[in-house]
This record gives C-alpha cells, sequence and structure tokens, in this order.
C-alpha cells in the first residue's frame, strides 16, 4: 500500500479513536477528577465543538499553508493535547486540552482528504479516499473497544498514551513520506459557508444534527446505560462496541450499494426509523447481555447507515461545492455530538442513565420530520426549474 496514504489513515484512525473512546471511559475520568459523569461527559462535548466550528474557519484561513506543514502542525497539535489531558491536574485544565485535540483534529482532517486525492491520478481518487475513510471507520471498530479496554483494565491514562502514539506515528510517517502538495484552490469562509443560505442544504445538514443528538445522547454515555448489562466489565464493554462499530462499518459498505435504487430519501427515513425504534427500547434491551448486542448492532448499523445517503443529497445538490458541502455535513455531526454530551449530562440526575433511551429517540423522530421537510423542498426546486426551463 502506498505508505503516504497509510500515513494519512493511520493519523484519521488516531483522530476517530480519540473521538469514540472517551464513551468507554468516562466512569474513570469523572472517578479521578472527582466529578460527575455528566462533567466528565464534556470532555466530549468540548472536543465536538471545537472540531465543528474551528473546522470550516481553519480550511478558509490555511488555504496559503503548505499542505505537509498543515498535516504535521494539526497532527502534532493533536498528540501535544492528548498528553496534555494525559497530564491534566483538574477537569478545568482537562478540558482546555480537549479543545486544542479538536483544534489539532479540525486542521488534520479536512487536510488528510484533500492531499490523498491531490496525491493520486484522477482515476484512483475514490480509492485514496476510500483509504482515509477507512481510517476513521476502522477506529469505531478497533480503536475505541481496544481503547475501553485499556482504559478499564490500566486505567484511561493509558488509553490516552495508546491515542497519543498513534498520532505520533502518523506524524513520522507524514514527516518521512509526505512530499510537497500543490495546494488547491482557495475557497473563502464565505463561500464556504454560502450554501447555508439554501433551504434544502439546511434542512438537510438539521436533520444530521438532529440524528447524532439522538444517537450520541446514549454513545457518549455508553458505559453507564448499558453497565446492566456489562456488569461494569471492561471486556464486555469492549466487546459491545466492537459490534456497534463494525455495524456501522459493513452497513456503510452496503447501503452505497442500494442508494441508486431507493433513492437516499427513504434511506434515511427507514434508517432513522429503526434507530428511534432502538433508542425507545433501550431501557428494556439494555438491561440483559444479549438483548444489548442486538440492540447495539442494529442501531451502529442503523446510525453510521445515515452518513452516506446525507453525503449523497448534498452532494447532488450542488455537485461543484461537494467538497465544501461534505465539509458542513462533518460539522454537523460534531456539533450533534457536542449538544448530546451536554444534553446527556443535563438529564441523567433527572431521568437516569438507564432512562435515557427515551429522551434519545426525540430528536431523531424530528430528524425524520426534518428530512421530510427536505425532501418537499427538494421536489420543490425540482419543479421550478423544469417550469423555467420549459417557459
Amino acid at each position: 500500500m502506498d505508505r503516504r496514504l497509510l500515513s494519512l489513515s493511520l493519523g484519521m484512525f488516531a483522530l476517530g479513536t480519540d473521538s469514540f473512546v472517551f464513551a468507554g471511559i468516562l466512569p474513570e475520568i469523572a472517578h479521578s477528577f472527582h466529578v460527575g459523569i455528566g462533567a466528565a461527559g464534556q470532555l466530549i462535548s468540548v472536543y465536538a465543538l471545537s472540531y465543528a466550528l474551528l473546522g470550516p474557519t481553519l480550511a478558509a484561513l490555511a488555504a496559503n499553508v503548505e499542505r505537509k506543514r498543515l498535516l504535521l502542525s494539526g497532527i502534532g497539535l493533536f498528540v501535544l493535547a492528548n498528553l496534555g489531558t494525559l497530564v491534566a491536574p483538574n477537569l478545568a485544565i482537562a478540558l482546555a486540552t480537549r479543545a486544542l485535540a479538536g483544534l489539532g483534529a479540525a486542521m488534520f482532517s479536512p487536510t488528510a482528504s484533500g492531499t490523498a486525492a491531490a496525491l493520486v491520478a484522477p482515476e484512483r481518487r475514490g480509492y485514496a479516499l476510500s483509504i482515509i475513510v477507512a481510517g476513521l471507520t476502522t477506529a469505531t471498530a478497533l480503536g475505541s473497544p481496544i481503547g475501553a479496554v485499556i482504559g478499564g483494565l490500566a486505567g484511561w491514562h493509558w488509553t490516552l498514551v495508546l491515542v497519543a502514539a498513534l498520532g505520533a506515528a502518523a506524524f513520522a510517517g507524514i514527516l518521512a513520506f509526505m512530499p510537497h502538495v500543490p495546494l488547491p484552490p482557495a475557497i473563502s469562509l464565505r463561500q464556504r459557508l454560502s450554501p447555508l443560505t439554501d433551504s434544502r442544504v439546511g434542512l438537510t445538514l438539521a436533520t444530521t444534527v438532529l440524528a447524532q443528538v439522538g444517537t450520541f445522547i446514549i454513545f457518549s454515555y455508553f458505559s453507564v446505560v448499558f453497565d446492566r448489562a456489562t456488569g461494569h466489565n471492561a471486556l464486555v464493554l469492549g466487546g459491545l462496541l466492537v459490534l456497534w462499530g463494525l455495524a456501522g462499518t459493513f452497513s456503510n459498505l452496503l447501503t452505497g450499494r442500494v442508494l441508486d435504487r431507493i433513492g437516499s430519501h427513504k434511506v434515511v427515513i427507514i434508517k432513522l426509523s429503526l434507530v428511534a425504534l432502538v433508542l425507545v427500547t433501550l431501557p428494556l434491551t439494555s438491561a440483559h447481555l444479549w438483548s444489548a448486542a442486538l440492540a447495539v448492532t442494529l442501531w451502529g448499523a442503523c446510525a453510521w447507515g445515515v452518513l452516506v445517503p446525507q453525503q449523497f443529497r448534498l452532494a447532488s445538490l450542488n455537485p461543484p461545492m461537494t467538497a465544501v458541502l461534505v465539509g458542513l455535513n462533518t460539522s454537523a455531526t460534531y456539533v450533534g455530538v457536542s449538544i448530546a454530551g451536554t444534553l446527556g449530562a443535563a438529564m441523567i440526575p433527572v431521568v437516569g442513565s438507564h432512562n435515557l433511551g427515551y429522551l434519545s429517540a426525540i430528536p431523531v423522530v424530528i430528524a425524520i420530520m426534518v428530512s421530510q421537510l427536505a425532501t418537499r423542498r427538494i421536489a420543490a426546486f425540482a419543479r421550478s426549474g423544469k417550469s423555467a426551463l420549459a417557459a
């Protein structure tokens, strides 16, 4: 395999592991900092919010920065920030280092995708991008569970050692193998945000935000939602996280095959409906290991399976702006993650961790309705376009 692409993919693997592993080690972190589980959950929210808000901004501000330098700066800051969290004496400093980790991720992730596409011939760009995405998706199936098991057996500090080591390995690979990459055409921040004025784009992105709020209210507090099924056993918890990640990985691969047949809207509605069903029944299914395993598998497959049709729909709205629209969808995902962490923290003392499923199903149901509105708006726009052509 191309060592340049492998280095970029390893960096995405480190970022993905860092994004999702905290769900499995929050109780240990809360105990270490002498805070509640909800307060510890803000480590997820701060990272996600930093990533979401700074991604488009940095992409515009750093348009003239050489790609290799930007990649090294991003992954280097990411590694240092994780080491900072590792030695943080209290939660406040840990929150600051998590914000810096999100900044590093926002510098690295979109740059890695653009660089991968620029490194290969046009006919191999799809392959190159799939290698980069594979690093992120593999992190949900392997990196996050392994990190959670390490945290449960040896302590959460060793989980961050793993994340930092992965990032450092990616840094070394990029430093050694990455050549000079021509700068892409600069796109201003105004141009990057201009699609938000299109109601079709706005409603589609709102669907992503709401769907992720519902999913990550549960995932952010995975370890306490499923503690009855896992019996606080780190290996069992890691096994459930593996199921979630593998189901999502295979679902994404399969979803692309049915999009052209039934359309992105139907795929989104079907999968979000199943997500809502799983979430609303979690108070019952999360109590036993066998039912929890089934619920986690279906939930992971459907929650992750929404990502591809959402990107497909956005790309079809404005093909020349595909890269920008996909970037906005990524930001929308992390906005949802940030809201979920805060909302879950507020509701755990009220309803209890085992009843969060009732709450998390609500934004998913709203997401279904918003997706319907997006479909109507897209159809109306298409009809008006045809009428104009006919005239």
